[in-house]
Protein backbone atom coordinates (compact mmCIF):
# COMPACT_ATOMS: atom_id res chain seq x y z
CA UNK A 1 0.00 0.00 0.00
CA UNK A 2 1.11 3.59 -0.65
CA UNK A 3 2.71 5.50 2.22
CA UNK A 4 -0.10 8.05 2.13
CA UNK A 5 -1.43 8.37 5.67
CA UNK A 6 -4.48 10.17 7.00
CA UNK A 7 -4.02 13.70 8.36
CA UNK A 8 -3.68 14.32 12.08
CA UNK A 9 -7.32 15.29 12.63
CA UNK A 10 -8.48 11.98 11.13
CA UNK A 11 -5.99 10.02 13.23
CA UNK A 12 -7.14 11.87 16.34
CA UNK A 13 -10.78 10.85 15.76
CA UNK A 14 -9.79 7.22 15.19
CA UNK A 15 -7.52 7.04 18.25
CA UNK A 16 -10.15 8.72 20.44
CA UNK A 17 -12.80 6.18 19.42
CA UNK A 18 -10.39 3.31 19.93
CA UNK A 19 -9.44 4.60 23.38
CA UNK A 20 -13.11 4.40 24.36
CA UNK A 21 -13.14 0.70 23.46
CA UNK A 22 -14.67 0.92 19.99
CA UNK A 23 -13.44 -0.78 16.83
CA UNK A 24 -12.56 1.82 14.21
CA UNK A 25 -11.11 1.88 10.70
CA UNK A 26 -10.90 3.83 7.47
CA UNK A 27 -13.13 2.51 4.70
CA UNK A 28 -14.31 3.13 1.17
CA UNK A 29 -12.91 5.51 -1.39
CA UNK A 30 -10.14 6.93 0.79
CA UNK A 31 -8.66 3.45 1.28
CA UNK A 32 -8.94 2.72 -2.45
CA UNK A 33 -7.18 5.98 -3.26
CA UNK A 34 -4.43 5.30 -0.72
CA UNK A 35 -3.75 1.94 -2.38
CA UNK A 36 -3.63 3.67 -5.76
CA UNK A 37 -1.22 6.29 -4.44
CA UNK A 38 -3.76 9.10 -4.86
CA UNK A 39 -4.31 11.69 -2.12
CA UNK A 40 -7.90 11.17 -0.87
CA UNK A 41 -10.22 14.16 -0.99
CA UNK A 42 -12.46 12.82 1.77
CA UNK A 43 -11.88 10.51 4.72
CA UNK A 44 -14.57 8.09 5.88
CA UNK A 45 -14.41 6.30 9.22
CA UNK A 46 -16.40 3.22 10.19
CA UNK A 47 -16.81 2.19 13.82
CA UNK A 48 -18.61 -0.17 16.17
CA UNK A 49 -19.69 2.88 18.22
CA UNK A 50 -23.37 3.76 17.90
CA UNK A 51 -24.22 7.24 16.55
CA UNK A 52 -25.26 8.47 20.01
CA UNK A 53 -21.94 7.32 21.43
CA UNK A 54 -20.01 9.11 18.69
CA UNK A 55 -21.92 12.32 19.43
CA UNK A 56 -21.20 11.99 23.15
CA UNK A 57 -17.48 11.55 22.48
CA UNK A 58 -17.37 14.47 20.01
CA UNK A 59 -19.72 17.27 21.22
CA UNK A 60 -19.07 19.32 18.07
CA UNK A 61 -20.44 16.58 15.82
CA UNK A 62 -23.61 16.88 13.71
CA UNK A 63 -26.27 14.19 13.12
CA UNK A 64 -26.16 14.31 9.32
CA UNK A 65 -27.57 10.83 8.68
CA UNK A 66 -28.67 9.19 11.89
CA UNK A 67 -31.08 6.85 10.09
CA UNK A 68 -28.05 5.37 8.33
CA UNK A 69 -25.76 5.62 11.34
CA UNK A 70 -23.75 8.58 10.04
CA UNK A 71 -22.45 11.43 12.18
CA UNK A 72 -20.26 14.25 10.86
CA UNK A 73 -17.47 14.92 13.32
CA UNK A 74 -15.85 18.37 13.28
CA UNK A 75 -12.19 18.31 14.24
CA UNK A 76 -9.92 21.34 13.76
CA UNK A 77 -12.53 22.90 11.45
CA UNK A 78 -12.44 19.76 9.27
CA UNK A 79 -15.39 17.44 8.65
CA UNK A 80 -15.19 13.64 8.74
CA UNK A 81 -18.11 11.26 8.31
CA UNK A 82 -18.18 8.56 10.98
CA UNK A 83 -20.62 5.71 10.32
CA UNK A 84 -21.57 2.80 12.55
CA UNK A 85 -21.02 -0.72 11.20
CA UNK A 86 -24.35 -1.69 9.69
CA UNK A 87 -26.30 -4.17 7.63
CA UNK A 88 -29.16 -3.23 5.33
CA UNK A 89 -32.59 -4.60 4.53
CA UNK A 90 -34.20 -4.82 1.08
CA UNK A 91 -34.18 -1.89 -1.35
CA UNK A 92 -37.78 -1.45 -2.53
CA UNK A 93 -36.95 1.62 -4.64
CA UNK A 94 -33.68 0.13 -6.00
CA UNK A 95 -31.82 3.10 -4.52
CA UNK A 96 -32.12 3.30 -0.71
CA UNK A 97 -32.36 0.57 1.95
CA UNK A 98 -35.78 0.29 3.57
CA UNK A 99 -34.03 0.06 6.94
CA UNK A 100 -30.59 -0.44 8.45
CA UNK A 101 -29.41 -2.41 11.48
CA UNK A 102 -26.30 -1.57 13.43
CA UNK A 103 -23.88 -4.48 13.84
CA UNK A 104 -20.56 -5.01 15.59
CA UNK A 105 -18.96 -6.91 12.72
CA UNK A 106 -16.75 -5.11 10.20
CA UNK A 107 -17.02 -7.89 7.60
CA UNK A 108 -20.82 -7.67 7.68
CA UNK A 109 -20.52 -3.94 7.03
CA UNK A 110 -18.07 -4.40 4.16
CA UNK A 111 -20.30 -7.06 2.58
CA UNK A 112 -23.02 -4.47 1.83
CA UNK A 113 -20.70 -2.26 -0.24
CA UNK A 114 -20.77 -1.94 -4.01
CA UNK A 115 -17.36 -3.00 -5.36
CA UNK A 116 -14.50 -4.98 -3.88
CA UNK A 117 -12.12 -2.05 -4.30
CA UNK A 118 -14.42 -0.03 -2.02
CA UNK A 119 -14.79 -2.84 0.54
CA UNK A 120 -11.33 -2.59 2.11
CA UNK A 121 -10.68 -1.26 5.61
CA UNK A 122 -7.53 0.05 7.26
CA UNK A 123 -7.24 -0.05 11.06
CA UNK A 124 -5.42 2.42 13.29
CA UNK A 125 -2.38 0.14 13.45
CA UNK A 126 -2.19 -0.02 9.64
CA UNK A 127 -3.52 -3.56 9.33
CA UNK A 128 -5.79 -4.14 6.35
CA UNK A 129 -9.10 -6.01 6.32
CA UNK A 130 -9.86 -7.18 2.79
CA UNK A 131 -12.39 -10.04 2.99
CA UNK A 132 -13.49 -9.78 -0.66
CA UNK A 133 -10.17 -9.52 -2.49
CA UNK A 134 -10.34 -5.82 -3.27
CA UNK A 135 -6.57 -5.31 -3.19
CA UNK A 136 -6.04 -8.01 -5.81
CA UNK A 137 -8.75 -6.46 -7.98
CA UNK A 138 -7.07 -3.06 -7.70
CA UNK A 139 -3.74 -4.64 -8.62
CA UNK A 140 -5.39 -6.31 -11.63
CA UNK A 141 -7.35 -3.16 -12.51
CA UNK A 142 -10.72 -4.86 -12.19
CA UNK A 143 -14.09 -3.55 -11.06
CA UNK A 144 -15.97 -6.40 -9.41
CA UNK A 145 -19.12 -6.33 -7.31
CA UNK A 146 -19.07 -7.57 -3.74
CA UNK A 147 -20.98 -10.85 -3.82
CA UNK A 148 -23.78 -11.31 -6.35
CA UNK A 149 -23.65 -8.40 -8.84
CA UNK A 150 -27.32 -8.68 -9.74
CA UNK A 151 -28.25 -8.31 -6.08
CA UNK A 152 -25.95 -5.29 -5.71
CA UNK A 153 -27.61 -3.58 -8.71
CA UNK A 154 -31.10 -4.50 -7.53
CA UNK A 155 -30.26 -2.80 -4.24
CA UNK A 156 -29.02 0.39 -5.92
CA UNK A 157 -29.39 0.80 -9.69
CA UNK A 158 -27.04 3.78 -9.66
CA UNK A 159 -24.18 1.36 -8.97
CA UNK A 160 -24.31 0.36 -12.65
CA UNK A 161 -23.44 3.93 -13.62
CA UNK A 162 -20.77 4.04 -10.93
CA UNK A 163 -19.12 0.91 -12.30
CA UNK A 164 -18.73 2.51 -15.72
CA UNK A 165 -17.68 5.83 -14.20
CA UNK A 166 -14.93 4.13 -12.18
CA UNK A 167 -13.86 2.28 -15.32
CA UNK A 168 -13.53 5.60 -17.15
CA UNK A 169 -11.83 7.42 -14.28
CA UNK A 170 -9.39 4.69 -13.20
CA UNK A 171 -8.93 2.95 -16.57
CA UNK A 172 -10.07 -0.32 -14.97
CA UNK A 173 -11.90 -3.11 -16.76
CA UNK A 174 -15.30 -4.31 -15.54
CA UNK A 175 -15.05 -8.03 -14.86
CA UNK A 176 -17.35 -10.19 -17.03
CA UNK A 177 -19.94 -11.24 -14.44
CA UNK A 178 -20.37 -7.65 -13.27
CA UNK A 179 -20.69 -6.37 -16.85
CA UNK A 180 -23.22 -9.08 -17.71
CA UNK A 181 -25.27 -8.13 -14.64
CA UNK A 182 -25.29 -4.48 -15.76
CA UNK A 183 -26.86 -5.49 -19.08
CA UNK A 184 -29.44 -7.73 -17.40
CA UNK A 185 -30.40 -5.16 -14.78
CA UNK A 186 -30.21 -2.03 -16.99
CA UNK A 187 -34.03 -1.60 -17.09
CA UNK A 188 -33.86 -0.66 -13.38
CA UNK A 189 -32.12 2.57 -14.41
CA UNK A 190 -35.39 3.93 -15.78
CA UNK A 191 -36.60 4.53 -12.22
CA UNK A 192 -33.56 6.57 -11.18
CA UNK A 193 -33.90 10.32 -10.67
CA UNK A 194 -32.83 12.19 -13.81
CA UNK A 195 -30.49 14.35 -11.74
CA UNK A 196 -28.56 11.25 -10.61
CA UNK A 197 -28.26 9.98 -14.17
CA UNK A 198 -27.14 13.43 -15.33
CA UNK A 199 -24.45 13.69 -12.66
CA UNK A 200 -22.99 10.24 -13.35
CA UNK A 201 -23.05 10.81 -17.12
CA UNK A 202 -21.31 14.15 -16.74
CA UNK A 203 -18.63 12.66 -14.51
CA UNK A 204 -17.89 10.10 -17.24
CA UNK A 205 -17.82 12.83 -19.89
CA UNK A 206 -15.23 14.75 -17.87
CA UNK A 207 -12.77 11.84 -17.56
CA UNK A 208 -9.93 11.06 -19.93
CA UNK A 209 -12.17 8.37 -21.45
CA UNK A 210 -15.47 10.15 -22.24
CA UNK A 211 -16.17 7.57 -24.93
CA UNK A 212 -17.28 5.21 -22.15
CA UNK A 213 -20.62 7.02 -22.27
CA UNK A 214 -21.07 4.48 -25.07
CA UNK A 215 -21.05 1.75 -22.41
CA UNK A 216 -24.03 3.45 -20.76
CA UNK A 217 -25.83 3.58 -24.08
CA UNK A 218 -24.90 0.06 -25.23
CA UNK A 219 -26.01 -1.45 -21.91
CA UNK A 220 -29.37 0.33 -22.13
CA UNK A 221 -28.84 2.54 -19.08
CA UNK A 222 -29.91 5.65 -21.03
CA UNK A 223 -32.82 4.09 -22.89
CA UNK A 224 -35.30 6.31 -21.04
CA UNK A 225 -33.70 9.38 -22.62
CA UNK A 226 -32.91 8.14 -26.15
CA UNK A 227 -34.96 7.32 -29.24
CA UNK A 228 -32.51 4.54 -30.13
CA UNK A 229 -29.04 3.34 -29.15
CA UNK A 230 -25.86 4.61 -30.74
CA UNK A 231 -24.35 2.01 -33.07
CA UNK A 232 -20.65 2.69 -32.41
CA UNK A 233 -18.31 4.91 -30.41
CA UNK A 234 -16.16 6.28 -33.25
CA UNK A 235 -17.23 9.91 -32.84
CA UNK A 236 -17.47 9.62 -29.04
CA UNK A 237 -13.75 8.86 -28.98
CA UNK A 238 -13.09 12.32 -30.40
CA UNK A 239 -14.66 14.03 -27.38
CA UNK A 240 -11.40 13.44 -25.48
CA UNK A 241 -9.79 16.10 -27.72
CA UNK A 242 -12.05 18.72 -26.12
CA UNK A 243 -11.18 20.60 -22.91
CA UNK A 244 -12.31 18.69 -19.83
CA UNK A 245 -15.18 21.09 -19.26
CA UNK A 246 -18.86 20.25 -19.09
CA UNK A 247 -20.18 22.67 -21.71
CA UNK A 248 -18.20 21.58 -24.80
CA UNK A 249 -18.44 17.90 -23.88
CA UNK A 250 -22.21 17.99 -23.45
CA UNK A 251 -22.47 19.93 -26.72
CA UNK A 252 -20.37 17.34 -28.55
CA UNK A 253 -22.40 14.47 -27.09
CA UNK A 254 -25.64 16.14 -28.16
CA UNK A 255 -24.31 16.69 -31.67
CA UNK A 256 -23.30 13.04 -32.00
CA UNK A 257 -26.61 11.74 -30.64
CA UNK A 258 -28.69 14.06 -32.80
CA UNK A 259 -26.66 13.29 -35.92
CA UNK A 260 -27.19 9.57 -35.25
CA UNK A 261 -30.94 9.93 -34.70
CA UNK A 262 -30.70 9.00 -31.03
CA UNK A 263 -32.32 12.26 -29.88
CA UNK A 264 -34.71 14.65 -31.57
CA UNK A 265 -33.00 17.76 -30.24
CA UNK A 266 -30.41 18.80 -27.63
CA UNK A 267 -33.08 20.83 -25.87
CA UNK A 268 -35.43 17.89 -25.30
CA UNK A 269 -32.59 15.56 -24.31
CA UNK A 270 -30.96 17.94 -21.84
CA UNK A 271 -34.27 19.05 -20.36
CA UNK A 272 -35.10 15.43 -19.64
CA UNK A 273 -31.79 15.13 -17.78
CA UNK A 274 -32.44 18.35 -15.83
CA UNK A 275 -29.43 20.27 -17.19
CA UNK A 276 -29.22 23.98 -16.39
CA UNK A 277 -30.68 26.55 -18.79
CA UNK A 278 -27.31 27.96 -19.85
CA UNK A 279 -26.01 24.54 -20.92
CA UNK A 280 -29.25 23.73 -22.73
CA UNK A 281 -29.25 27.03 -24.63
CA UNK A 282 -25.59 26.76 -25.58
CA UNK A 283 -25.84 23.13 -26.73
CA UNK A 284 -28.94 23.92 -28.80
CA UNK A 285 -27.19 26.87 -30.46
CA UNK A 286 -24.06 24.79 -31.04
CA UNK A 287 -26.13 22.13 -32.80
CA UNK A 288 -27.47 24.75 -35.21
CA UNK A 289 -24.02 26.26 -35.83
CA UNK A 290 -22.51 22.84 -36.53
CA UNK A 291 -25.09 22.33 -39.28
CA UNK A 292 -23.74 25.44 -41.02
CA UNK A 293 -20.42 26.15 -42.70
CA UNK A 294 -17.95 27.93 -40.40
CA UNK A 295 -17.43 31.69 -40.88
CA UNK A 296 -15.11 32.45 -43.78
CA UNK A 297 -13.77 35.83 -42.66
CA UNK A 298 -13.07 37.85 -39.55
CA UNK A 299 -16.17 39.97 -40.22
CA UNK A 300 -18.34 36.85 -40.32
CA UNK A 301 -16.77 35.63 -37.07
CA UNK A 302 -17.52 38.98 -35.41
CA UNK A 303 -21.10 38.95 -36.60
CA UNK A 304 -21.53 35.44 -35.25
CA UNK A 305 -19.98 36.47 -31.92
CA UNK A 306 -22.33 39.44 -31.81
CA UNK A 307 -25.38 37.21 -32.29
CA UNK A 308 -24.45 34.18 -30.18
CA UNK A 309 -21.85 35.31 -27.65
CA UNK A 310 -18.31 34.17 -26.93
CA UNK A 311 -19.20 31.04 -24.94
CA UNK A 312 -21.46 29.53 -27.57
CA UNK A 313 -19.25 30.36 -30.55
CA UNK A 314 -16.15 29.07 -28.75
CA UNK A 315 -17.98 25.87 -27.82
CA UNK A 316 -19.11 25.34 -31.41
CA UNK A 317 -15.59 25.96 -32.76
CA UNK A 318 -14.12 23.46 -30.28
CA UNK A 319 -16.71 20.82 -31.19
CA UNK A 320 -16.25 21.33 -34.92
CA UNK A 321 -12.47 20.89 -34.72
CA UNK A 322 -12.68 17.88 -32.39
CA UNK A 323 -15.42 16.02 -34.27
CA UNK A 324 -14.70 16.92 -37.87
CA UNK A 325 -11.25 18.54 -37.99
CA UNK A 326 -10.32 22.00 -39.24
CA UNK A 327 -8.99 25.21 -37.71
CA UNK A 328 -12.08 27.01 -36.49
CA UNK A 329 -10.56 27.63 -33.07
CA UNK A 330 -7.47 29.18 -34.62
CA UNK A 331 -9.56 31.60 -36.69
CA UNK A 332 -11.75 32.46 -33.72
CA UNK A 333 -8.80 33.07 -31.43
CA UNK A 334 -7.29 35.45 -33.98
CA UNK A 335 -10.49 37.52 -33.96
CA UNK A 336 -10.72 37.56 -30.16
CA UNK A 337 -7.03 38.43 -29.83
CA UNK A 338 -7.41 41.36 -32.25
CA UNK A 339 -9.56 43.21 -29.73
CA UNK A 340 -11.85 44.37 -32.53
CA UNK A 341 -15.39 45.32 -31.53
CA UNK A 342 -18.23 42.83 -31.91
CA UNK A 343 -20.55 43.85 -29.05
CA UNK A 344 -22.37 46.98 -27.92
CA UNK A 345 -20.30 47.21 -24.76
CA UNK A 346 -17.14 47.74 -26.83
CA UNK A 347 -18.73 50.27 -29.18
CA UNK A 348 -17.16 53.73 -28.82
CA UNK A 349 -20.57 55.36 -28.40
CA UNK A 350 -23.40 54.58 -25.99
CA UNK A 351 -27.14 54.91 -25.97
CA UNK A 352 -26.79 58.09 -23.88
CA UNK A 353 -24.58 59.61 -26.60
CA UNK A 354 -27.30 58.97 -29.17
CA UNK A 355 -30.01 60.29 -26.88
CA UNK A 356 -28.05 63.54 -26.69
CA UNK A 357 -28.34 63.72 -30.47
CA UNK A 358 -32.11 63.44 -30.21
CA UNK A 359 -32.35 59.80 -31.30
CA UNK A 360 -35.06 58.01 -29.29
CA UNK A 361 -37.18 54.90 -29.09
CA UNK A 362 -36.96 52.26 -31.77
CA UNK A 363 -34.58 54.41 -33.80
CA UNK A 364 -32.07 54.34 -30.93
CA UNK A 365 -31.74 50.56 -31.00
CA UNK A 366 -31.63 50.48 -34.79
CA UNK A 367 -28.87 53.10 -34.85
CA UNK A 368 -26.76 51.24 -32.31
CA UNK A 369 -27.07 48.05 -34.36
CA UNK A 370 -26.20 49.96 -37.53
CA UNK A 371 -23.08 51.43 -35.92
CA UNK A 372 -22.03 48.07 -34.51
CA UNK A 373 -22.39 46.42 -37.92
CA UNK A 374 -20.39 49.28 -39.47
CA UNK A 375 -17.59 48.94 -36.89
CA UNK A 376 -17.39 45.17 -37.32
CA UNK A 377 -16.68 45.75 -41.01
CA UNK A 378 -14.42 48.76 -40.45
CA UNK A 379 -12.84 48.16 -37.02
CA UNK A 380 -10.38 51.06 -37.37
CA UNK A 381 -13.36 53.45 -37.33
CA UNK A 382 -14.54 52.57 -33.82
CA UNK A 383 -14.00 56.16 -32.65
CA UNK A 384 -16.50 58.21 -30.71
CA UNK A 385 -16.52 61.42 -32.75
CA UNK A 386 -16.54 59.58 -36.04
CA UNK A 387 -19.48 57.39 -35.00
CA UNK A 388 -21.41 60.36 -33.63
CA UNK A 389 -20.96 62.16 -36.93
CA UNK A 390 -22.09 59.08 -38.82
CA UNK A 391 -25.14 58.73 -36.57
CA UNK A 392 -26.07 62.40 -36.97
CA UNK A 393 -25.66 62.24 -40.73
CA UNK A 394 -27.68 59.03 -41.01
CA UNK A 395 -30.46 60.46 -38.85
CA UNK A 396 -30.69 63.65 -40.89
CA UNK A 397 -30.70 61.79 -44.21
Amino acid sequence: MSRITPPKYVKHIMITLQARGHAVCLVGGCVRDMILGVQPQDWDICTSALPEQVMDIFPQSRPTGLQHGTVTVIENAKSVEVTTFRSESSYTDHRHPDSVSFVGDLTADLSRRDFTMNAIAVHTDGLVSDPFGGMDDIKNKLIRCVGDPEKRFEEDALRMFRAIRFSARLDFAIEPATRAAIIRKAPLAAALAAERVRDETEKILLTKRPELVFDLIRAGLLDRYLLCRLSDDALLRRISALPRKALPRWAALCRILQQSGCISSPTDFLLSLRLDSRTIRCCADCAVLLEQAPPGSSVEWKRLLSRKGVDTVTCAAQCRDALYGGESQKALKAVLKSGECFSMKHLAVTGDDLLALGIHGRQLGEMLRFLLDYVMEYPENNKRELLLSLAKYSEES
